[in-house]
């Protein structure tokens, strides 16, 4: 036996669900504080990284600059501007 056909109507079209999250107060002070703590924790190793890429550790038999200077000879000479101001004695 043939099936009846039904009127034409209009066809529904299936929705996206949609999601939605709620949170209180205390678990967007919650996210904050995680993502506060991720951030500095990135910060320092990102200055340990840096300072250990720029500035590496000098091994024994390879430097340079192993040459130690007497404690009387100052390491860096000083260097003092010609226009700077110096004060008046006063006799």
């Amino acid at each position: 036996m043939a099936q009846k056909k039904k009127p034409a109507t209009r066809k529904k079209r299936k929705t996206a669900k949609r999601f939605r999250f709620q949170l209180s107060l205390a678990g967007v002070a919650g996210i904050a504080v995680v993502a506060f703590c991720l951030f500095l924790w990135m910060f320092l190793l990102g200055i340990w990284a840096g300072q250990t890429i720029l500035l590496p550790s000098a091994s024994s038999g390879n430097t340079k600059t192993s040459v130690h200077a007497s404690s009387n000879e100052q390491p860096v000479k000083i260097l003092k501007p010609e226009g700077k101001k110096s004060p008046v004695k006063s006799q």
